[in-house]
């Protein structure tokens, strides 16, 4: 746990951008997918579930819903939230908005596999765009570890300290 925190509070090294911008596209659909959840809530409708079949029982189910907010609006702003973070990291190099991206991907993470849990053994069926958006955290909490144990802890404070590289010099004593 201490390292998770000190993780999130380190100042990052130069994350590069290419892993920025996978973390910004998969927000973005996962964004798409709860948003167009929303919509179909609200809509009154349910969308079409081919592949699973259990849609409805879940869209309908009592856990769909957290203090009468649709839990894909939860999840909507949730991956805007994820998205604006990884943007601002692009533009500005600032790695606060980033980080606290990062904290919110571990928030959902755990969120998401709750709410899978309620899938397989609560309600018994599945929805393949609760699973889609499960799948998105669940690869956006991949990256966050990588980028977390990449980039920060050795950060450009350290490298003032301890030269490149953060490690720090022996010196013998005789």
């Amino acid at each position: 746990m201490i390292n998770l925190k000190r993780s999130l509070t380190r100042p990052l090294r130069q994350v590069h951008s290419s892993l920025i911008v996978i973390f910004l596209v998969i927000a973005v659909v996962g964004f798409a997918d709860a948003g167009y959840l929303t919509i179909e809530h609200y809509k009154n409708a349910i969308p079409p579930c081919s592949i699973t079949g259990g849609c409805e029982l879940v869209l309908t189910s009592a856990y769909a819903t957290v203090l009468g907010i649709p839990v894909a609006l939860l999840g909507a702003a949730y991956y805007f939230l994820v998205a604006a973070g990884a943007f601002a990291y692009l533009e500005s190099k600032k790695d606060a908005p980033f980080r606290l991206s990062c904290a919110l991907v571990m928030i959902g993470f755990l969120v998401s596999l709750w709410f899978f849990c309620l899938q397989a053994f609560v309600i018994h069926s599945y929805c393949t765009y609760c699973l889609g958006s499960a799948a998105m955290t669940t690869i956006l909490f991949i990256l966050t570890v990588i980028i977390l144990s990449k980039y920060s802890g050795q950060g450009a404070s350290d490298d003032a300290i301890h030269g490149p590289g953060g490690a720090s010099s022996e010196v013998n004593h005789v």
